[in-house]
């Protein structure tokens, strides 16, 4: 059996893109290829049905009140108690919940059912990223007392922050790539390898293809100062193979839910001879620290002023003494 996701309750789920069969007849009368339809990523069908004159007509679009009114005045003219589940986005307030449900004791149904987009992982989830958020944080209970997580899957564009520092004598530039804002890969290489981006380059995509023979390939795109994108091609040619294989261990932490202080401390905690190593570690321990919350509490460290342990928060990327307010500045070499 193909399974595409186990909840978090052990349960295993496999995953289809279902179509209702007035929507197939209209994809056909309208030249489609079912067949490739079905085949097709979560954006593409987004697109399609967007096209469709079923768009703004699921579950989630309907008046939900309204729904539990009609159900009652049906419910009246019934012997058995009808069944009818009122779909409701995941952001629903509690008070739409208790109206939904007063309403449903208000009009005599016999039954009423309520559910929340995502309040159980993968069943019944939208395709967009909200729904999507909660399938991609499940966790895998198999038994031993480490759950093992369910990485997201990569997009093909994913946002990037650009933090430029110093590896012994020479200029580098991390790209950590942001999946709904938390720290998803990193990727390092020589500023001098990586186009010469302009120094008010801080932001922008990473964007992975596929070359001619196949293999993976990652480019870089940018917006200018008037707007217009600009995509430049082989980010993926800067990588040196030793910083890659540090780079592809520290993202797979990263995109597997490590907390972010517990992977700049592995990163700054890693035993290497090499110097050129040392500073380069340095510098993606200063890029990583940019994205901790503030407040958050520094893991295994203690001042260096008053020697007060589990005393040290982050703060705008730097570490500060909650007990004698010494800094511990975190901050990045600019050029």
């Amino acid at each position: 059996m193909k399974v595409s996701f186990v909840d978090e309750v052990g349960d295993h789920w496999e995953e289809y893109n279902v179509f209702h069969h007035k929507f197939l007849e209209w994809l056909q009368a309208n030249g489609h290829d079912v067949n490739a339809v079905k085949h097709m990523s979560s954006e593409e069908l987004n697109k399609l049905v967007e096209l469709s004159p079923y768009n703004k007509a699921t579950a989630n679009d309907v008046d939900w009140v309204q729904k539990v009114k009609m159900q009652g005045a049906i419910q009246k003219w019934v012997d058995h108690s009808i069944s009818v589940t009122v779909n409701v986005p995941n952001e629903t307030s509690v008070e739409m919940v208790k109206k939904i449900y007063q309403t449903a004791w208000e009009t005599g149904c016999k039954g009423c059912t309520i559910y929340r987009d995502g309040s159980r992982s993968g069943v019944l989830v939208s395709n967009d990223d909200k729904g999507k958020k909660q399938e991609d944080k499940q966790t895998i209970d198999d038994g031993n007392h480490i759950p093992i997580t369910a990485a997201p899957k990569r997009p093909k564009k994913l946002e990037t922050e650009i933090i430029r520092f110093q590896n012994n004598h020479e200029k580098w530039m991390a790209f950590v790539g942001l999946l709904d804002g938390q720290p998803y890969e990193i990727f390092t290489g020589r500023a001098e390898d990586i186009f010469m981006l302009p120094p008010s380059v801080t932001k922008g995509w990473v964007i992975k293809e596929k070359d001619d023979e196949g293999n993976n390939r990652y480019d870089f795109q940018f917006a200018d100062k008037d707007g217009y994108k600009v995509t430049m091609e082989g980010l993926s040619r800067s990588f040196d193979k030793e910083y890659w294989n540090y780079a592809k261990l520290i993202s797979g932490a990263l995109r597997h839910g490590m907390p972010l202080p517990y992977v700049i401390n592995m990163v700054a905690g890693l035993n290497v001879e090499q110097e050129h190593i040392n500073t380069w570690k340095t510098g993606v321990v200063r890029a990583l620290k940019k994205f901790v919350p503030d407040g958050t509490q520094a893991i295994k460290e203690s001042c260096e002023s008053c020697g007060q342990h589990d005393g040290l928060i982050y703060k705008e990327g730097c570490l500060i003494c909650t007990n004698c307010g010494h800094s511990k500045c975190g901050a990045l070499f600019k050029f």
